[in-house]
């Protein structure tokens, strides 16, 4: 357990150093953020069958439903920093060519989502208030 929580700290330290100024550019872009959001949408319907994909799917869409509320005005009540991690954690699973690629089979999306899995364990309190938002304007 603690090997793994290891190995997502340093592959996000990874990330961190060589997307994260991308990551920044596409928070502070209603176009890009857009953008993004259909790229990994797109995404996460062609590799919805992959079993490393189904054991994140709830992190990943919680991150993207956060990341599209944000887009549209609906919910702000998470700092530009968190924004940013979101934003590199997406971008980051669009990427063909990753620490590991992803037509790498069986290993191509453990990078991937061990940084997303990093990232939404960084911002737990950030997640816990956006889905107790969500629950309350249902």
């Amino acid at each position: 357990m603690e090997n793994r929580r290891n190995e997502q700290g340093n592959l996000l330290g990874k990330a961190k150093r060589v997307y994260h100024k991308k990551a920044e550019r596409i928070a502070h872009s209603k176009e890009k953020l857009h953008q993004l959001l259909e790229k990994v949408s797109e995404k996460l319907h062609q590799v919805a069958d992959n079993p490393t994909v189904q054991e994140s799917r709830y992190y990943l869409e919680t991150v993207i439903r956060m990341v599209r509320a944000y887009y549209k005005n609906e919910y702000r009540a998470f700092s530009t920093k968190t924004l940013v991690l979101m934003v590199l954690g997406l971008l980051y699973f669009v990427m063909p060519l990753d620490f590991i690629p992803d037509f790498i089979a069986g290993l191509g999306f453990v990078d991937d989502l061990s940084v997303l899995l990093a990232i939404t364990k960084s911002m737990q309190g950030d997640i816990e208030d956006f889905l107790e938002w969500e629950r309350t304007k249902a």
